[in-house]
């Protein structure tokens, strides 16, 4: 059976990532991939949770404790300078990345990620990555300003040589209105 949207960048991240690696949630939002991913790396491993909204940083906090969780850290930045919060030996254990474009559920509609800064987020991530490590871009895009970011987005990725990344499109094309897709970038074995 197909996977829905959420189901398959999980699974992505499952079969790339490792315990006890370092992963990035480059938009933590409301905290449910920040929760996924700690359990993906384990105890041993750790996770950067990222958002520029105070709303997405308490709500990330409160799931976080409510669940008990410690190997997670949540900053108050740019997913674009994600990498610059990272040590050394993190940065050598960078096993994966998780990206929801477009804006927090249930907060201002108007706050929404912008492709510079994504883009940004995605090279400096890329350079870090371990081999055959992922980063999952789960794009909406039916908002203002969100057909320009998954436009200047799918050009960026056209333009990756083959020959160092995987780069795959998953999405439902018969859906109503503007669904989501995915974006997944593989880095590959040299």
């Amino acid at each position: 059976m197909m996977k829905g949207i959420l189901q398959f960048s999980h699974h992505l991240i499952e079969e790339a990532v490792n315990k006890g690696e370092t992963v990035i949630d480059a938009t933590c939002g409301n905290g449910h991939d920040t929760v996924f991913l700690s359990k993906v790396v384990g105890e041993g491993g750790h996770v950067y949770g990222f958002d520029i909204q105070e709303q997405a940083i308490l709500n990330t906090r409160e799931l976080l404790a409510s669940q008990k969780i410690k190997n997670a850290t949540i900053i108050k930045d740019s997913h674009s300078n994600a990498i610059h919060h990272l040590s050394v030996d993190q940065l050598t254990s960078l096993g994966g990345a998780i990206f929801n474009l477009g804006y927090l559920p249930g907060s201002d509609k108007g706050i929404v990620t912008k492709s510079e800064t994504t883009i940004l987020a995605i090279e400096g991530i890329l350079t870090h990555l371990k081999e055959n490590g992922v980063v999952v871009l789960v794009v909406y895009h039916g908002h203002e300003g969100g057909e320009l970011e998954k436009r200047n987005i799918m050009e960026y990725v056209h333009q990756l040589d083959q020959k160092l990344h995987s780069v795959l499109y998953y999405g439902f094309i018969n859906q109503k209105n503007t669904p989501p897709f995915i974006i997944a970038i593989e880095k590959r074995t040299n």
